[in-house]
Order: C-alpha cells, then sequence, then structure tokens
C-alpha cells in the first residue's frame, strides 16, 4: 500500500508557478488518465496530439481528484486546488517518482536500448540471474513480468506513471534484477526520467521510427540519452556500467553519451579483436548456435538453443552484464545453454515436417536483413519468405539511403536472400494495403534484375499467402514469416482483429 504524501512534499520536486486552493492536502493516487482518477488522487493534464487533458480537469474532480496540474487555465469548481506549471510531462516525471517512494533505486536495473535484439537480450540476462538465484522483473515489448507472473504492457516501455507503479510494485514482492527494454521514445519523452538505472545496453540502431525522430542523428541520439542517465552525477547507487556493440556504426555515438567514466565503466562487446568480450568462431544449425568468447584472456565454449548470428549477439551482451554484476562465468555460460527462444523470436514452428518454419518480429530493414542472412547461414535448401509493411508508419525519406523508402528498400532486401517472396499485409491500418504491397514489389523487382531465378508474387490476405508459401516448401528449404512475431492481431483499417503467424502456420503444417 502506498504511502499518502503530502501535496507540499511533492511539490519540492518540481518547479511551478503558482499554486490556487489549499495546499495542505494528501495525495492518494496519481494519474494522468481522468477514467483511472479515484478519491483522493492529483490529476496531471497531458496535451496530447489527439486529447488534451484540460478538458477532463472538471471530470477528474468530480470522480474524487483533490488537486490537479496544469499548463494553461482551467475551469472547475472554486476551491479545487490546482497547480500551474510550465509543463505538466515534466512536473510529472519530477513528482511521480517522489510519490512511488523511488522504486528503482530498491533494485538492481539494467537498460537495453537498440532498434533490435531488446526482447530478447532482457529476457536472457534475466534467465541469467534466475539461474544463479535471484528474483528478477522484465519490462518489455511483449509483457511484465514479475517473477513468474505475467502483467500485459501497451508500451515497449510504459509511461510514467505505470512504469512507476510497475516499479513500485516490483519493489513490493521483493525483485533484485529488473531487466527492462527502453525505447527512443521513452527516452525522448521522458518516461524513463526518475529511474536510477545501473547498467545500460546498446544493441544496434538501424532504421525505424523515422516518423518520429525524422533522421537517424535524431534516433541515435534519443537512444544515446540513455548513457548520459546511467552516468550522471548525483545518483545514489555506485558500479554503474555500459555494454556497447562496438560492431555498430553507432558505438561512438553512445559511448560519447557517457558524462562521466568514473562513474559508469565503458565495455565493447563484438567480433573485432578491440572488444572487452569478444566473439569467435561460431558455428549454426536451424536450431542452435555455438561460439566462443573471450573475457580477461581466457576462452569460453558457449552453446545456445539460439539460432542465428544476431542471437549470439543478444547473448553476449547479456553475459557482459551478468559478468559486471560479479556473476560467475560458469554460471553465465550454463545459463545462456538453457534459456529457450523468445515468443515471436527467430521461434521455430515444428510440426514434425521435413522443412524449417521460422516466425519473426523482423519489421525493420535491418532486422528483416539479419533474420535473412540467418536462414541463409542455417539452410542447405531455398530460402523462402512471407511479410509484408506496415501503414500509417515510417513512410518517410533518409537521405543516407539515397533518399528510398523503407517499403521498397524491405523490398529489396527480402530479394537479394530468399529465392521466393510473398509480399502480404502486415498491419496497413488506414493506408491502402494494396499501394503498400505495390510499394514493396517496387525493392523487389529491382533486384530480380540481378536474380533470373527470383520467384515472386502477392497476397494480400496474409492467412493464404502462409499457407502458400508452407505448400510451396521443400525438404531442407526454409520458410521465413516476418513482420508480426508475437503480436496476436492485425489491424485492417480501424479494425483490429484477431492474427497469430505461428498460429496460422501451425494449422498450415498440418493440413
Amino acid at each position: 500500500m502506498i504511502e499518502l504524501k503530502s501535496l507540499l512534499d511533492l511539490l519540492e520536486n518540481t518547479v511551478y508557478r503558482q499554486v490556487n486552493g489549499p495546499d495542505d492536502i494528501y495525495i492518494r493516487d496519481v494519474t494522468a488518465d481522468s477514467r483511472a482518477v479515484r478519491e483522493g488522487s492529483l490529476f496531471f493534464c497531458l496535451s496530447g496530439a489527439k486529447v488534451d487533458g484540460h478538458d477532463f480537469a472538471e471530470a477528474a474532480i468530480k470522480k474524487g481528484a483533490v488537486a490537479i496540474v496544469a499548463e494553461k487555465k482551467i475551469k472547475i469548481p472554486t476551491g479545487t486546488t490546482v497547480i500551474y506549471v510550465e509543463s505538466t510531462r515534466k512536473a510529472m516525471e519530477d513528482m511521480v517518482p517522489y510519490f512511488f517512494d523511488y522504486p528503482s533505486r530498491k533494485m538492481r536495473m539494467v537498460a537495453v536500448t537498440g532498434t533490435n535484439g531488446k526482447t530478447t537480450t532482457t529476457h536472457i540476462i534475466s534467465h541469467i540471474f534466475r539461474t544463479a538465484g535471484y528474483k528478477t522483473g522484465v519490462i518489455g515489448t511483449i509483457h511484465a513480468l514479475i517473477g513468474d507472473r505475467e502483467v500485459p504492457t501497451h508500451n515497449t516501455t510504459p509511461d510514467v506513471i505505470d512504469l512507476q507503479r510497475l516499479l513500485y510494485e516490483m519493489a513490493e514482492e521483493k525483485v533484485e534484477y529488473v531487466c527492462m527494454e527502453v525505447s527512443s521514445h521513452a527516452l525522448a519523452l521522458g518516461r524513463v526520467f526518475g529511474c536510477e538505472f545501473d547498467t545500460a545496453v546498446f544493441t544496434n540502431l538501424t532504421e525505424d521510427h523515422l516518423d518520429y525522430h525524422k533522421t537517424m542523428e535524431n534516433y541515435a541520439k534519443a537512444k544515446a540519452i540513455l548513457f548520459s542517465m546511467v552516468s550522471a552525477a548525483g545518483q545514489l547507487k555506485k558500479n554503474k556500467t555500459a555494454w556497447i556493440n562496438q560492431d555498430d556504426e553507432y558505438s561512438d555515438v553512445m559511448e560519447s553519451a557517457i558524462q562521466n567514466k568514473k562513474i559508469c565503466t565503458c565495455h565493447t562487446y563484438g567480433m573485432t579483436d578491440k572488444s572487452d568480450l569478444r566473439i569467435f568462431s561460431t558455428e549454426f544449425t536451424s536450431k542452435k548456435s555455438a561460439f566462443r568468447l573471450k573475457f580477461d584472456n581466457k576462452e569460453y565454449l558457449v552453446n545456445t538453443k539460439l539460432a542465428g548470428r544476431f542471437n549470439i549477439y543478444n547473448c553476449v551482451a547479456a553475459a557482459g552484464v551478468a559478468l559486471s554484476e560479479g556473476l560467475p562465468v560458469e554460471i553465465i555460460v550454463r545459463a545462456l545453454e538453457t534459456f529457450q527462444s523468445v515468443p515471436g523470436r527467430f521461434e521455430l514452428i515444428d510440426e514434425g515436417q521435413s522443412f524449417t518454419v521460422v516466425v519473426d518480429y523482423a519489421h525493420t530493414p535491418d532486422g528483416l536483413e539479419k533474420i535473412l542472412t540467418t536462414a541463409r547461414e542455417i539452410s542447405h535448401g531455398r530460402g523462402i519468405t512471407v511479410f509484408g509493411c506496415g501503414g500509417g508508419r515510417d513512410k518517410i525519406k533518409r537521405p543516407t539511403v539515397s533518399y528510398k523508402l523503407k517499403r521498397p528498400i524491405m523490398g529489396r532486401i527480402a530479394a537479394k536472400y530468399a529465392d521466393i517472396v510473398i509480399i502480404t499485409n502486415d498491419n496497413p491500418r488506414t493506408e491502402n494495403p494494396l499501394k503498400i504491397i505495390e510499394e514493396v514489389k517496387a525493392g523487389v523487382m529491382d533486384e530480380s534484375d540481378k536474380k533470373p531465378f527470383l520467384q515472386y508474387e502477392t497476397e494480400p490476405d496474409r492467412r493464404k499467402a502462409i499457407r502458400k508459401a508452407i505448400s510451396l516448401a521443400e525438404e531442407k528449404d526454409v520458410v521465413i514469416i516476418a513482420g508480426k512475431g508475437h503480436e496476436n492481431y492485425q489491424i485492417l483499417g480501424n479494425r483490429t482483429i484477431h492474427f497469430d503467424d505461428r498460429e496460422e502456420a501451425r494449422m498450415a503444417l498440418r493440413g
């Protein structure tokens, strides 16, 4: 049970212009959602792209809010306490962590950022610490976990209030390590401000979310905020570390964001000789990987049930975190060998067939390329790819990719690495799905000039596209169904329907 907080104490943590009404009141809860207001709540009026919280101030009061935080004048009953601030979002970032007693300070906090690999890496880290006997929490794209208990989430990184409430719950349940995905949106919008991280991990940076960030440079700077946070002065906890993928072209951006390397020690991982944690001697099959790891002039053989070069990077990033926390190498290696795949991340669909079927969340050019190159490494037959591109996002130009669009880029990648390409719908949202498909197809056609034996077709119905791919597969082929991974829905126009690639693949395999 969260203790009541004095409004005056809360106000000591932020800057405000004025307070109208009594200030000698106590706050029972905090929210920015008028529907979630209960008796004794402090309500933050957030201005969004579609909804302005100031319009719901009166409704919040009627439901029991005892104070309102606002940026502009609001009409409410006389005698209600209103705190006027320059930015309600900034006030929320300042006040909410205090309200929940700064729960991140009571646990070891590991934050993972990057375009691809965040989900798998956080789950591997959690598995390593659980293997070592610690209670863990996970916060990410798929869900949040408190020990074995699953908690639904709506964003990769929840908003400030939901995040702090979740961390408070974890602290109350004696979680020792929190493994958390931190998105660029969360960093840019301040959702994680008020969190004190112990370790920051950078996986990679490739084209994604450019509808929001506009340029790759802005995208990289947003990711780099995490490394500034973990190395900032004035933190209470000690032994801060950063683990950065040295093989990524944006590694220098992350490292340069570290404010003080006496506060936060910077480590690197990768396949280059200069990496602190070096990967070499890699081997792959359709169901596992093996590699050697060099650390402190010692070499270790690691066998994992995860397929693909990208998963080796995820494993090594997780190993680095565990090493920083003082875990023995033997426990780390054992945990890596026993870890199972994360739902929708290179998930093998096995119904006893003579070929390989994989469902993966890959929805970016880099993600798709990694998956398809992995398929090439593990396959002794043909590569068959089913994918589409989502609507309403990322349809922007990027100077560093010759002013091309994301959709034809992904089309070219699919055509380059696959033998058979079936273009279908992903989540078209309110865009014309056939137009999206044609834009993807343009990229496939560009590449087809170099591959006279390439087969490709379009099938807007995703269920039919999956069935077609599986019907074409022969012994030793690899079928990659990309884009949706763990998602169990499809957004068509303004409708959201149930759709799960894994279910569809299994039904197709069973006939």
